[in-house]
């Protein structure tokens, strides 16, 4: 027993309370994080793939690796809707992504945790990915992370109105960065209409799934949003098999899908 302000305490017992008590939960329903190792490991990711893409020519890189319509439809590679969103076209292309990530990732990661937060950003990614796989020409080449990037603005909006945060701010950064989209040449504005639009729509089934059964409802919406860009992967895939031969040639466009043209 030590003296305390009012009689006297017992160190173990203090200590096997602290221990017993739970940490509460976010209003997603995740464990709060401390530091952001989900983020970190994602810029980190991203910096490396463009360290490679310099070494091996950026050229060579994004045309094998890059989302293009061409090579998903006719030539079955899917994985390029997913490593399209790790690869950029240049330096100032890969700094705004990963600042906008450094700079927002971190307070989504808390919210979410860290299992559903990598959920919320490859989804975002594979949201922008087919956007412009569906509805992009069928011989461009795009890259890039801002898919991934404006799913996380949204999503950010999102959680702050579920939380009555002012969210002022990110919606007029979001509405800045589409209007530039449409406006600059060279930028894949459907990739960053379809990452907004599936990085909301997640962030709404974290935010506002039922506290009782949390995880499952937040599992079945994920799932269900994934089953949705599969469907207009199909569908995308479906029309393009018919006109377009599989000894077409490689696409002759390059576009980055977030920032600048490489074409």
């Amino acid at each position: 027993m030590v003296d305390a302000s009012v009689g006297f305490q017992c160190p173990e017992c203090v200590a096997e309370g602290k221990a017993t008590q739970r940490t509460p939960l976010t209003p997603m329903g995740a464990q709060p994080v401390r530091k952001a190792t989900v983020t970190q490991v994602l810029i980190g990711i991203n910096a490396v793939a463009f360290v490679l893409e310099l070494v091996a020519g950026m050229d060579v890189v994004i045309s094998q690796w890059g989302m293009s319509p061409l090579a998903v439809s006719v030539g079955g590679e899917w994985w390029r809707l997913l490593t399209a969103a790790f690869l950029h076209g240049g330096i100032l292309h890969i700094a705004f992504n990963m600042y906008v990530l450094w700079v927002i990732g971190p307070q989504l990661e808390s919210l979410f945790g860290h299992v559903r937060f990598i959920v919320l950003y490859l989804l975002a990614a594979l949201g922008g990915s087919v956007a412009s796989f569906a509805v992009g020409p069928v011989n461009s080449v795009s890259v890039g992370a801002s898919g991934a990037i404006f799913g996380l603005m949204a999503a950010l909006i999102v959680a702050g109105r579920s939380m009555r945060a002012d969210v002022t701010q990110i919606v007029i950064l979001l509405a800045i960065n589409v209007v530039i989209g449409f406006v600059a040449p060279g930028i894949d504005w459907r990739a960053h209409l379809g990452g907004a639009v599936v990085g909301a729509v997640v962030a709404a089934i974290m935010s506002y799934a039922p506290a009782q059964s949390r995880v499952l409802w937040q599992t079945l919406g994920c799932l269900a949003v994934t089953g949705v860009l599969v469907a207009g992967l199909m569908v995308r895939t479906a029309t393009l098999s018919g006109p377009v031969t599989v000894g077409a040639q490689a696409p002759n466009h390059t576009c980055v899908s977030q920032s600048t043209d490489c074409g």
